[in-house]
């Protein structure tokens, strides 16, 4: 019987959840750091916390980090993978990703999404629900792109990244490292590393790191 770990139970994680069950993962279990306080998501059993889940990582055929924060997402990725733990790309069946595009293990391709031709999608991104990645974009690892959000081609994003909800980004455009885009933002500009820009079009609000 094929199995599915996810760390992280969360909102997020119950989404990666349905979708493991999607792609025919009979056996699906949560760990999150807030056991044995928390032993329930829903339906499903959390069976641990991270020490837990590094311990008995061997038994599943597949892990996963259901954590939203970027940075926090690519440091358990990182620890479960030095662990032996077995990452995959998981897509939703309703997601249209190219035969051409690229995706790091540990990324997620969410319902209705779609990855356009010579896209190349780092390790442990989300490309949320209905989210669009136009063709030769480049997105680096633990990228999170928003519901609905869409990238023109040729976008260029870095490390750890945050486009948020509904925003737009024009063609040709360099998103530096841990920048977050604002919900509904449109990006016209390049934006360097380390700043949130909010509006349209997008401006700068404050220096930040995730």
């Amino acid at each position: 019987m094929s199995s599915c770990a996810i760390l992280g139970a969360s909102g997020h994680g119950k989404v990666i959840a349905e979708i493991a069950e999607l792609n025919s993962y009979k056996k699906v279990e949560f760990f999150d750091d807030a056991w044995p306080r928390k032993k329930n998501i829903e339906h499903w059993c959390i069976c641990g916390n991270t020490a837990s889940l590094l311990e008995k990582i061997s038994n599943y055929d597949l892990v996963v980090v259901g954590i939203g924060n970027n940075k926090v997402r690519i440091q358990k990725y990182q620890q479960l993978q030095i662990a032996g733990g077995m990452f995959d790309v998981l897509i939703h069946p309703t997601a249209t990703v190219s035969s051409y595009a690229k995706l790091g293990v540990g990324t997620v391709v969410m319902a209705n999404a779609v990855v356009n031709p010579f896209a190349n999608i780092g390790r442990a991104c989300i490309v949320n629900s209905s989210a669009t990645v136009d063709h030769d974009c480049q997105l680096c690892d633990g990228v999170h792109i928003s519901p609905g959000a869409n990238l023109a081609g040729n976008v260029n994003i870095g490390a750890s990244s945050w486009v948020g909800v509904g925003a737009q980004v024009r063609q040709s455009i360099n998103i530096g490292r841990e920048v977050v885009v604002g919900a509904g933002s449109t990006v016209i500009k390049d934006i360097p590393d380390f700043q949130t820009v909010v509006g349209t079009p997008a401006q700068n609000l404050i220096k930040t790191k995730l």
